[in-house]
């Protein structure tokens, strides 16, 4: 973060100094809601939770380096204290980054976002000093969080919004708010929770309703293959750039391809010029993530070689989306369990059934254990469903459905679809799957494990790369 004097902060957040002897001491080093990783000159940021409370915290906090801390009432070390601690947060981030006057771009959507933003950051990184959210950290305290980072040598600050309702976008976008907005796309992710795809879009759109209008350099970028986000280009004053495989799209692709390992290749367009891109990456879904990522770049002024290269060497930033590991004895685990909806079922779906050749021709099956996906209200029944379908058209070898009753409609769809032998199986947990698999994996089998993020299914695959210990640091 850019160095503030407590007073300043005081005065930004609109709080009461407490325990403060000198006043103008700054804050230079990050800010932090965990004690843990308070280092000098740290600024503590204590929030009441459920089961834990930040302010019990505060003078170990302190003791450990921190400056001071920001917090709701006294705590006996320094403090500046305010009425409400995430609205302080987020009024501290909105300072900090007009004070520096940073590009920043933000994207939303039902599905890939993390993806995205990933590729977005290792691409504009290669161009200028970025600074980006850490995995998913994309609501009310993860952005300005991450907002809080930037520099005065930060160009580019990418920020991943997610929503669970109409109003939670427009909330973040006034806490830092975009030059660059992308929307990816509109699927059934917490359709349970919004009551239908329209809603969906009207949350979504939020963000380019948002942007600064073309005059003052307000770009949106939107996917011109997804019904519901083209049209989002008449909600905003901003200058609309389309991404996508639809012809008129001004960075789109073509020539898509998959290697026998399941990785895309594809050549890019843009409005300067055309590059091969060969991904890392694993799943044909992950050409749309990556030509979102080129369409900002492209507007942020990145050739289409400086682009092409720097998606080429991308990878995976952030942990159990869709991390290829192939263990000793040959056996690859595909760990994509960090969070699932249909729309990313269905494309970990598709990248299990393209990696399956090079699974066959080194005498292997393609394992897909597959958990409920949760937030679905209504549509939950008839989306497990089709998920189960899916698995049995696409010729995946076995189908481990994991947990109660919408793993038991993912079974049921599979046997419904010509699943009758033992290409699929019920088991009750995640303990359960691990004890299968175990017995029954041979070299060359390529195993996908993929739920909602609240089932935890992360073990599976941790457990099969005898890596349990990770799941402790969630």
């Amino acid at each position: 973060m850019i160095a503030l004097s407590l007073a300043e902060i005081a005065d930004i957040t609109g709080g009461r100094p407490h325990d403060i002897p000198d006043p103008s001491v700054r804050i230079t080093g990050p800010v932090v809601i965990d004690s843990r990783q308070v280092e000098p000159g740290s600024l503590f940021a204590a929030f009441a939770g459920e089961q834990v409370d930040g302010h019990d915290y505060a003078e170990r906090a302190v003791a450990a380096g921190a400056a001071a801390v920001l917090a709701a009432r006294p705590v006996g070390v320094p403090a500046v204290v305010v009425p409400d601690v995430e609205k302080a947060l987020g009024a501290l981030a909105r300072a900090v980054v007009e004070r520096l006057g940073t590009d920043v771009v933000a994207l939303t959507g039902s599905a890939g976002k993390t993806s995205t933003k990933d590729l977005i950051a290792q691409v504009l990184q290669t161009h200028a000093p970025t600074v980006w959210t850490p995995g998913s950290l994309n609501n009310e305290i993860g952005l300005p969080l991450t907002a809080l980072k930037a520099t005065e040598d930060t160009r580019h600050l990418v920020l991943e919004m997610g929503a669970r309702g109409i109003g939670h976008i427009d909330y973040l976008t006034g806490l830092t708010p975009p030059r660059i907005g992308l929307v990816l796309n509109v699927g059934t992710a917490h359709i349970g929770e919004f009551g239908g795809r329209e809603q969906i879009a009207q949350a979504k759109g939020e963000l380019v309703e948002a942007l600064p209008a073309e005059a003052d350099g307000g770009i949106a970028v939107l996917n011109a293959d997804d019904p519901l986000v083209r049209p989002m280009s008449a909600r905003t004053k901003a200058r609309t750039v389309l991404f996508g495989e639809a012809e008129d799209a001004e960075v789109r692709a073509t020539d898509v391809r998959m290697t026998p390992a399941g990785r895309p290749s594809f050549t890019l367009h843009t409005p300067t010029g055309c590059g091969e891109v060969n991904l890392r990456l694993y799943g044909e879904h992950h050409v749309s993530n990556a030509l979102a990522a080129a369409a900002v770049a492209h507007v942020l002024g990145m050739s289409v070689e400086e682009i092409a290269t720097a998606l080429s060497g991308a990878g995976t930033l952030s942990r159990w989306r869709m991390e290829v590991t192939e263990r000793a004895d040959g056996v690859t685990i595909v760990n994509d369990a960090y969070n699932a909806n249909p729309e990313s079922m269905r494309a970990a779906l598709r990248a299990l059934a393209a990696m399956g050749g090079t699974a066959r021709a080194n005498g292997g099956r393609t394992w897909a254990v597959l958990g409920p996906m949760a937030e679905l209200g209504d549509e939950s029944l008839a989306e497990h469903d089709a998920v189960g379908r899916l698995a049995v058209r696409l010729n995946v070898s076995k189908l481990v459905a994991v947990g109660g009753r919408e793993a038991s409609w993912l079974q049921l769809g599979a046997y419904n679809e010509g699943s009758w032998g033992e290409e699929s199986v019920l088991v009750s947990d995640a303990q359960a799957a691990v004890d299968l698999l175990r017995s029954e994996l041979r070299p060359g089998d390529v195993v996908l494990v993929k739920a909602s993020r609240s089932i935890g299914l992360e073990r599976v695959a941790l457990a099969l790369l005898e890596r349990e210990g990770e799941v402790a640091g969630r």
